[in-house]
């Protein structure tokens, strides 16, 4: 079987174990006012379990490549596949996570925007900061004051 399969496998058990999690167990603690509500905290893992189901699935049964021909992944060549960018992206995914608490929310998102963008290659700042500082705000936003949930927008020693 070929590499992305065996990804796609993984993957799979991940979104199978995910999805359990999402539709058994975390809806069981819900106060009984939350049980009316039309959307419940675990109707978007539940919609990322299905679609990570599905897109596993896919893979899985070789239906993306039923158009056209698409090279396999040459596992003894991962050098050649831009692993670094992958390995920058997950430090990078593991950094933001670690400082969005202590740095605050709009410092941190906007940092792995930024930096994210430029490690995948997006050289053109005029396009880059505007777009990660509008995205970063609007989330931040829409969650803090349309939805009511305290997100620490500032760092600590800044009042956030």
């Amino acid at each position: 079987m070929a590499l992305d399969r065996w990804i796609a496998l993984i993957l799979l058990g991940l979104c199978l174990a995910y999805g359990y999690t999402a539709w058994f167990t975390m809806d069981a603690e819900l106060a009984p006012f939350m049980r009316r509500n039309p959307i419940w905290p675990s109707t978007f893992p539940k919609v990322l379990s299905i679609l990570g189901v599905i897109a596993s699935l896919i893979i899985l049964l070789g239906l993306e490549k039923s158009g056209s021909e698409v090279g396999e992944i040459d596992y003894r060549r991962l050098g050649d596949y831009h692993l670094w960018q992958a390995l920058l992206l997950l430090a990078l995914m593991v950094a933001y996570a670690l400082g969005l608490r202590p740095l605050g929310f709009l410092f941190s998102t906007s940092a792995f925007l930024i930096l994210g963008s430029f490690i995948l290659g997006e050289r053109k700042w005029h396009v880059m900061l505007p777009v990660a500082l509008i995205a970063t705000f609007s989330v931040w936003y829409l969650v803090q004051e349309v939805l009511g949930i305290y997100m620490r927008p500032l760092p600590g020693f800044l009042g956030g």
